[in-house]
């Protein structure tokens, strides 16, 4: 068989990576419809269908499968070696996009990158801070950072940070007047801040002791959209709030806040960085792959 046009594999892999053709088009910088021709183009060469195609779903067909794992660490090696040769080692240069929550930017997330870009200026970095969880492939980001427990499966995970820990907390003129709080179903008698999920729910609150897992619908008459504004509410005497041992640190070492159900949350794993594990990484994303590496970061089992 002769060579078959590169043009066709490149968008054969794109959509093949990607889960789709529109997904894979802002990829190449090309259209939706030119990358179905060039995949149909590759099809008739082959003489086998590598995409099973609906109104809602691309997917891989067993052959495309098959064609598609020989292929990419292939492509992945011809990609590195031609990066290498434009690459001057000593001044990394580009654009990593990262999405992740705003907790996670300003707990983890910046004091990495700020070290990181003092050892190298000229990298550039944007960071995209939402409540919601996105498909950070589909959304043109080279990594995300989220709560370990939210990755999903098919990603590279690195841990970022320390273990996290929810705690409810209130300040004490609130505490000193109100019903003793000893288990979760105390929540009831109290007025709880609410936090407001970006996909419209509330969020609810988790509680662990000794096996037992509670989780609870708290009722109060305030809610909002950030966790900062939970720590306010708490401090101003709203009453109860959920927030990070993190964030209420400060307000809690100073005395004006105090934690209630202390034995009812413990630690759960922390901050992951993240991304697509069959992805070309470029050099600024490799980069600073190695300094997490250095700095004692290393990369979660597959």
């Amino acid at each position: 068989m002769s060579l078959l046009p590169p043009g066709e594999l490149a968008a054969f892999l794109a959509v093949s990576e990607h889960g789709g053709f529109r997904a894979a088009s802002r990829t190449l910088g090309q259209t939706a419809s030119a990358l179905s021709h060039a995949v149909a183009g590759l099809e008739r060469r082959l003489k086998v269908k590598l995409f099973h195609r609906s109104t809602r779903n691309v997917s891989l067909t067993e052959p495309g499968r098959r064609l598609a794992e020989r292929l990419m660490p292939a492509l992945a090696e011809i990609g590195l070696a031609v990066e290498e040769l434009h690459e001057q080692a000593t001044s990394l240069s580009g654009l990593v996009r990262i999405n992740c929550d705003a907790s996670a930017a300003e707990q983890v997330l910046m004091p990495l990158l700020t070290r990181f870009m003092k050892l190298q200026p000229a990298m550039r970095f944007e960071i995209r801070s939402e409540g919601r969880l996105v498909d950070i492939a589909e959304g043109g980001f080279d990594c995300g950072v989220r709560a370990a427990e939210l990755v999903p499966d098919e990603m590279v995970a690195i841990p970022i940070g320390p273990d996290q820990q929810h705690i409810v907390v209130a300040s004490p003129a609130y505490l000193d007047g109100a019903p003793a709080i000893t288990t979760p179903s105390d929540l009831a008698l109290h007025p709880c801040v609410q936090l407001r999920m970006a996909g419209g729910s509330i969020y609810r609150w988790e509680f662990q002791r000794r096996g037992e897992d509670v989780v609870v619908s708290t009722t109060g008459n305030l809610v909002v959209d950030q966790s900062r504004l939970l720590l306010a509410a708490a401090l101003d005497g709203a009453g109860l709030a959920y927030v990070t041992r993190w964030m209420a640190g400060d307000a809690l070492a100073d005395g004006k806040l105090r934690q209630v159900l202390d034995d009812w949350t413990p630690p759960y794993p922390g901050l992951c960085l993240y991304y697509p594990r069959h992805r070309h990484l470029g050099s600024g994303m490799r980069a600073f792959l190695d300094f997490l590496k250095a700095e004692g970061w290393s990369r979660a089992a597959p």
